[in-house]
């Protein structure tokens, strides 16, 4: 948390251009094609224009979380109104669209996906990874992952200004989407003695990264093609989450080249 001159204190990173406040504010934004990542509408309130918010929010597919008022005045003094988007930096990509020009072009997709990556550092740094390698595309939840928002932005040195970040509803029937057009559901997990460099990147790929905390989820790795592990020969039996992801997008990458 960061404290205003005035004593009042504002979440680390937020910024007045990263949201927009108010009711009819937001609605406007969402009819305006921009893009959000999610709605903070305050719990208790459920009067009729709150109402037609709420259901725009669901024809958009747009998430909704309630929260206390104490939450959005952490976020602002404005007159919010009960009501605060919080702006994505970049417009996402159609994961299809992405795949299907691969293919087009002759090229084996390289996709990353990111099974609840809550960090902004970690998810700016992942970012810059990927880019730099060539990543086609990240995917992301539209729930449960971390805020593109400036500070993302900044992390990545800019790579989130020229990836592909493909934001869904469900990353468990993605995956499964992502199967049926062809690519290798492969998982950088320790819960398996493969070890990665045993495995074939050079097919049309999706790598899944999970958390630190959590890891991938049980119901992603019931579906994968192939579980992997990035060998570990010290004490430490891991490391950061975006540290994992540039060894094994690289190691796909190296095997590509040869």
């Amino acid at each position: 948390m960061e404290k205003r001159k005035d004593g009042f204190l504002i979440e680390k990173g937020a910024h007045d251009k990263d949201f927009v406040f108010g009711t009819r504010a937001v609605m406007e934004s969402i009819h305006a094609g921009k893009d959000i990542d999610k709605v903070l509408v305050q719990k208790e309130l459920n009067n009729d224009l709150i109402k037609e918010l709420l259901q725009l929010c669901k024809q958009e597919n747009l998430p909704v979380v309630r929260v206390p008022e104490a939450k959005l005045n952490r976020v602002t003094r404005k007159n919010h109104q009960g009501v605060i988007a919080q702006m994505s930096a970049i417009t996402y990509a159609s994961l299809d669209h992405v795949v299907d020009s691969c293919f087009a072009v002759g090229k084996s997709p390289l996709i990353l996906i990111l099974d609840h990556i809550t960090d902004v550092r970690n998810f700016g740094a992942i970012a810059r990874s990927a880019e730099c390698a060539g990543v086609d595309a990240i995917v992301i939840p539209e729930k449960g992952s971390a805020q593109i928002n400036s500070d993302a932005i900044k992390t990545s040195a800019g790579a989130l200004n020229f990836i592909p970040v493909s934001r869904v509803k469900n990353l468990f029937y993605t995956c499964r989407d992502l199967q049926k057009m062809g690519l290798s559901l492969i998982a950088i997990t320790e819960k398996t003695d493969l070890n990665m460099y045993e495995a074939d990147f050079t097919a049309p790929v999706a790598m899944v990264m999970g958390s630190e905390e959590d890891g991938i989820s049980q119901e992603i790795l019931g579906i994968v093609d192939q579980k992997v592990k990035i060998p570990m020969a010290g004490h430490i039996e891991s490391l950061n989450v975006s540290v994992s992801a540039g060894v094994a997008i690289y190691e796909a990458i190296r095997q590509r080249k040869i």
